[in-house]
């Protein structure tokens, strides 16, 4: 019954933004993406390795599992990887809504199986978990992960899957130098115990971390990231000066040093890219090794930020 094992780049490429309207006030992003733009991306990002592509039905309401889907239908099938969701608060009341929302994310790119399918957030897990087993036996997903969940809802999901001979394979929360709420929890020394793979996602928090951002420099007004991020700038300036100090020292970019950050503390990062000539800041992340006084630096000035960049859709995992 069990499919093989799930093969997780150190970098997964997240295309949240792909489905964004372009249109500022009207999109998380206010960005105006171009296909061959997106073609660039997938051809790079392929080439090195980062096989994995982590898109949800809710992204721009299928736009953004639309447009990936075109993008990739120049390759072969095998030379990627598909990570999708299941989000309970737009499911239909249909006899099988997991199954119905699949087979829509399925059409859109342009595939009759997802490598990894996603219940999006525990709004009840004892009601869509057992959706997903016929779909694990007919092979229309391979894998299951769960997001947002704590680590007793990750427990419950397990259990029901486990009497049908199936596991949890990832899990994806938002975790950065700013939002360690899965680490304190607990949650990501649990992953490490079971062999569960951790997909961090906000690692570079919407780009407040990338050192291009600051309170003399803010977010361009009229986006939710401008509303969100703009009034604490003030309080990242120690870290934001951290990163940058650290990243002259490696050679590499204070967004490279935050995700590297990420990957040494035993998780997946998965960062948005709507450009090509990023993709080569991600060949360098894989290869930065930082010291136990980085690592410490980084985790003290990010705790002295004392910020909450938790999304109103979150749950914090300390928190049953």
């Amino acid at each position: 019954m069990k499919n093989k094992k799930l093969e997780t780049p150190k970098i997964v490429i997240g295309t949240w933004a792909w489905g964004d309207t372009g249109e500022l006030g009207n999109g998380y992003f206010g960005s105006k993406l171009e296909k061959n733009d997106l073609q660039k991306v997938a051809s790079k990002a392929i080439k090195a390795g980062f096989t994995m592509w982590d898109t949800a039905a809710v992204y721009g309401m299928g736009h953004s599992e639309q447009v990936l889907g075109e993008v990739l239908k120049q390759y072969d099938r095998n030379d990627y990887q598909l990570s999708t969701k299941f989000t309970p608060q737009i499911a239909e009341d249909v006899e099988n809504p997991v199954e119905t929302m699949l087979e829509g994310s399925l059409k859109r790119l342009n595939t009759d199986y997802i490598d990894l399918y996603w219940i999006h957030n525990p709004k009840d897990v004892e009601k869509w978990t057992p959706y997903l087993i016929p779909l694990l036996k007919e092979g229309k997903i391979k894998h299951v992960g769960v997001s947002n969940h704590n680590l007793q809802e990750i427990k419950q999901v397990n259990e029901i899957l486990g009497e049908a001979g199936y596991k949890i394979d990832a899990i994806q929360n938002h975790y950065s130098l700013l939002y360690r709420s899965s680490e304190k929890a607990g949650l990501i020394e649990y992953c490490q115990e079971n062999n569960i793979d951790f997909y961090s996602y906000m690692v570079l928090e919407q780009g407040a971390l990338t050192g291009k951002y600051d309170s003399s420099h803010p977010f361009p007004e009229g986006s939710t990231r401008a509303e969100i991020y703009n009034p604490m700038m003030q309080n990242l300036e120690s870290l934001n000066n951290s990163l940058k100090i650290i990243a002259e020292k490696h050679q590499a970019s204070a967004a490279d040093i935050a995700t590297a950050w990420a990957i040494q503390k035993g998780t997946t990062p998965i960062i948005g890219i709507t450009k090509s000539k990023y993709i080569d800041d991600e060949i360098k992340v894989t290869n930065i090794r930082l010291s136990n006084e980085e690592m410490n630096m980084l985790e003290k000035f990010g705790d002295l930020a004392q910020v909450n960049t938790r999304g109103e859709w979150e749950k914090d995992m300390n928190i049953n």
